[in-house]
């Protein structure tokens, strides 16, 4: 189970790794058999599941992400806990709001990841 406080430090790291743009502090946060499904990889990888699969196409999508949006920068709104994950809920690129609903291994890295927007 995910206590406030390593919710709170996991999502500081999360963000503070993303908005320093530094794929390998991205990247040490996740599993490398992670599944990755977000609309946003629809878009950016033309590929209509949204579905990523293993650590090394995840990092090709992330400086995908990291070239379209160079100016990107997230900020927290809510953390949310849950039992093996939590969902992290925050301003992201061109202000839409997000919410990452992030599974963790036996290892604490992020195995799974459900990515929402509004559109």
């Amino acid at each position: 189970m995910f206590t406030p406080a390593k919710a709170q430090s996991f999502a500081q790291e999360w963000i503070a790794a993303w908005n320093s743009h530094q794929i390998d502090a991205i990247l040490s946060h996740y599993a490398t058999d992670v599944i990755f499904t977000s609309p946003f990889a629809v878009r950016l990888l033309n590929d209509p599941s949204g579905t990523i699969h293993g650590i090394a196409d995840l990092k090709t999508y992330f400086l995908k992400g990291l070239e379209a949006f160079p100016d990107l920068h997230f900020e927290l709104i809510e953390i949310l806990g849950g039992v093996n994950s939590v969902t992290l809920y925050y301003h992201s690129v061109k202000n839409l709001k997000s919410a990452e609903v992030m599974v963790f291994d036996e290892k604490g890295k992020i195995s799974q990841v459900l990515a929402h927007y509004n559109f």
